[in-house]
Order: structure tokens, then C-alpha cells, then sequence
């Protein structure tokens, strides 16, 4: 009798022991939480050697290790944010006060002919303006979960030849010449017509602003690359090129909003293909892939 009670007094009081050390251990952990809320970087710390508690212990400075990581990401991103909207801001305000400026001095220009010259000038700064605001639309468009290319089967050539004529004055005033080369003129495609028209136009209009040669258009089989030379200045990072906002020279604004190429990749996975980049030397060349199809039923 009075063994079992020396046994059970002793196992109470080793109990009493137990509970007090993890009352201790989780007023520490508790406090060294709070000094993480208030911003040390510390990591939790326990004297238990109980599994369970190193358990917990290590779960929670995983979980603050991410919560850290997140934090560094939300913090970069929003940082990025800031300096795309500056520049963005920045990008449409320069075609607009050139438009103003050349209104500006038709109004107070007396010669017929240098007058239509200035307006010509201001159509051409609210064609850029206009282009990169619907660029900004669909951009908008596309980050929305709902968004779903009408899909049709196309051919491929006349729709392209429509682009390149609609460009017409901006290859004329570059001095450049669209060459085109399909190995087959009959081919068709499954895709959106607007939004392969937005591809071809995106493509074409980076070619004109960044290319210094004539550019290439060839075909084969489902695919469409389109080349020509750049700059030294506009080498383009052929692993970032297609990022939202990415430019190649980011010192010199020309009447993009860096979206153009972003919006490619966007549209043609959207419509189940791809694209990708390829420098070589000084030829930049994007290629289009397209999703293969079965032959035209007559």
C-alpha cells in the first residue's frame, strides 16, 4: 500500500514536471513569436527534446521562412509594379504632347503644305497613342480567367497580306520592304481572326520600331517565322522578350508600351499554340507555331 502510494506520488509529481516545462516551452515559443510579429528574423528555438514539440518547432519556421519569401516577392513585385506604371505613364504621354505639339504649330503655321505636314505628323503620334492604348485593353483582357478566342478555321496568307497593306506607310517611311515566302499558300489554321490579326500586327510593328532590315515572313509546315536585323541598342533578351512590359532599350521610348510581344505569347497559347525567340547574331527571329490540323473537306 504504501509502495503504490511512494509510486504514484512520484509519477504525479514527474507529471507535475512534464507540464510545467511545456507550459515554459509554450510561453517561449509564444514570446519568440511576438518578436517575430514585431519583425526579427529569428527562428524559433525550444529546449524540448519531445518529438512532437521539435515537430512543431520545425513546422513554424517553415512557415515563416515563406511567409518571408512571399513577403520579398509581394514587395519586388509591387516595386516592379510602381516603375511599369511610371514608365507606361511616361510612354503615353510622348506620343500625346508630340500630337499637341504639331496641332500646335499647324494652327500657327500660314503655308498650306507644311501645315498638312504637321497634322499628318499628329495622326501618326495618335495612331501610336491609340495603338498602345488597345494594346493596354487587351492586356486587360487577357488577365481575366473568362477570357476565350473564338476559334475558326483560317487562311493564313490573305490575312497576313491584309496586315502587311495596312502597314504600307510605315514600311515606306522606314525604308524597309516585307519579303514573304510560303512553301504553302493554301495553308489554314484553327484561331481567333482578331486575334491572329493582333499577332501578325504586334509582330510587324516590332519589326518596324526595333528592326533595321528588311523583314522576312517564311512558312513551313505550321509554323511562321518572323525576322529581320536589329540594332546593337535593341538586342533583345530572347529569355525575357516575351514578358509583360519587357524593352529591349529602355533608354529610348518609341511609342510602345513593351506589351506588343507579351500579348503574342498570350494569344497564340490561348489558341492552343506557341511562339518562341532566336537571336542569331543580329537576326532576331520569331516563330509562330500553330496547332496542326486536319486537311480541308470539299
Amino acid at each position: 500500500m504504501i509502495a503504490g502510494l511512494a509510486v504514484l506520488t512520484i509519477l504525479c509529481g514527474w507529471l507535475l514536471v512534464q507540464y510545467t516545462r511545456s507550459i515554459l516551452e509554450i510561453r517561449s515559443i509564444r514570446r519568440q513569436l511576438e518578436e517575430i510579429q514585431r519583425g526579427s528574423q529569428m527562428e524559433l528555438g525550444v529546449h524540448s527534446r519531445q518529438r512532437e514539440t521539435l515537430a512543431l518547432c520545425r513546422k513554424l519556421n517553415e512557415l515563416g521562412r515563406q511567409y518571408r519569401q512571399g513577403q520579398i516577392r509581394y514587395e519586388k513585385a509591387e516595386k516592379q509594379l510602381k516603375q511599369n506604371i511610371t514608365a507606361l505613364a511616361h510612354d503615353i504621354r510622348t506620343p500625346l504632347a508630340g500630337a499637341s505639339g504639331y496641332v500646335q504649330l499647324a494652327g500657327e503655321c500660314r503655308e498650306k503644305e507644311r501645315q498638312a505636314h504637321y497634322l499628318l505628323a499628329a495622326e501618326g503620334r495618335l495612331k501610336e497613342l491609340g495603338d498602345m492604348l488597345e494594346e493596354l485593353f487587351l492586356f486587360t483582357k487577357l488577365s481575366g480567367a473568362d477570357f476565350e478566342p473564338d476559334m475558326h478555321r483560317l487562311q493564313v496568307l490573305p490575312l497576313l497580306g491584309d496586315c502587311l497593306v495596312g502597314m504600307y506607310l510605315q514600311f515606306e517611311e522606314k525604308g524597309m520592304t516585307p519579303k514573304v515566302r510560303f512553301d504553302s499558300e493554301e495553308l489554314w489554321v484553327e484561331a481567333d481572326e482578331e486575334c491572329l490579326r493582333r499577332i501578325f500586327h504586334n509582330l510587324i510593328r516590332n519589326a518596324l520600331l526595333h528592326g533595321t532590315g528588311n523583314l522576312m515572313i517564311t512558312q513551313r509546315e505550321t509554323c511562321i517565322a518572323f525576322e529581320n536585323a536589329v540594332s546593337e541598342t535593341s538586342r533583345p533578351d530572347t529569355e525575357q522578350i516575351f514578358d509583360r512590359f519587357y524593352k529591349a532599350d529602355t533608354a529610348r521610348r518609341k511609342g510602345s508600351s513593351g506589351l506588343g510581344l507579351f500579348i503574342v505569347k498570350e494569344l497564340m497559347e490561348k489558341m492552343g499554340g506557341s511562339v518562341k525567340a532566336e537571336l542569331e547574331k543580329e537576326t532576331l527571329r520569331i516563330v509562330l507555331e500553330f496547332r496542326r490540323q486536319a486537311a480541308k473537306s470539299f
